[in-house]
């Protein structure tokens, strides 16, 4: 399946677009909140694993609905050495079928439903994570990337 192109702000202060990535690898990485305990352990990881990431041909983007504001701070704060982009409008996050029902303590919501995606050198999608346990992720990803490789 083809990854549906998008364009959003990130925190290099440019807009970036799926399709400018042709020709590497993406991992897409879809969380709920910028500065919460399991994002920020995702988002250390992939920030630690991003040499290796990057020597498979690999590009990191994190993406959830926090303006660029709250990315920059985030960003900033654990030294992220890759972009963050912003969704507030919720377009690509729909697109992406990770906007639905959560539950937390019997209550039920709409929000970020944590899903990471790897895109190949074409556009397509190659593997779907769904419903992310933080831990060991990225190392999980990367392993998949070098099984490709």
């Amino acid at each position: 399946m083809k990854a549906a192109n998008f364009t959003l702000p990130s925190t290099s202060n440019i807009n970036y677009s799926l399709k400018d990535s042709l020709g590497k690898y993406v991992v897409l990485y879809f969380y709920p909140k910028d500065d919460t305990p399991g994002c920020t352990i995702e988002t250390n990881d992939f920030n630690k694993l991003l040499s290796k990431f990057k020597k498979l041909n690999c590009e990191v983007y994190g993406i959830s609905k926090d303006n660029l504001k709250s990315h920059d701070k985030f960003r900033d704060k654990y030294k992220i050495k890759f972009d963050l982009l912003s969704d507030e409008d919720l377009k690509v996050l729909k697109k992406y079928k990770v906007w639905g029902k959560k539950k937390f303590m019997g209550r039920e919501f709409m929000g970020i439903l944590r899903t990471t995606y790897l895109i190949d050198k074409k556009g397509k999608i190659i593997k779907i994570w769904d419903n992310v346990k933080v831990k060991d992720h990225a190392k999980e990803v990367l392993e998949t990337l070098k099984n490709l490789s």
